[in-house]
């Protein structure tokens, strides 16, 4: 069984759990299924807004689509949600990402 087949067994019985639909998320990014990633990184955002990695990894799957607008726009909410948070690193993380694509 494969790691995405296991996650979306798991997540049939823990459909709310944000850990398992992250993992879900970085499987089907790392398979190119990019529109299916993005829609699963939304889910990990919509469970648990406060998962700032998911914002990031949002942020820089779309940079790697070459969807640079969409990229900034995921990463400034992540940012805005990493200072509400008070999680200055993760702040600083995402910034610099957001400064460094074109």
């Amino acid at each position: 069984m494969t790691r995405r087949a296991k996650l979306e067994q798991m997540l049939e019985k823990s459909p709310l759990d944000a850990f398992l639909n992250f993992g879900l998320a970085m499987e089907l990014a790392k398979e190119g299924q990019t529109e299916e990633a993005l829609a699963q990184f939304d889910r990990v955002i919509q469970i648990d807004p406060s998962y700032l990695t998911a914002y990031f990894q949002k942020g820089s799957t779309l940079v790697n689509a070459g969807r640079v607008p969409d990229a900034r726009e995921a990463l400034s909410a992540g940012i805005a949600a990493a200072r509400t948070l008070g999680d200055s690193h993760t702040e600083s993380e995402m910034q610099a990402m957001l400064d460094g694509i074109a």
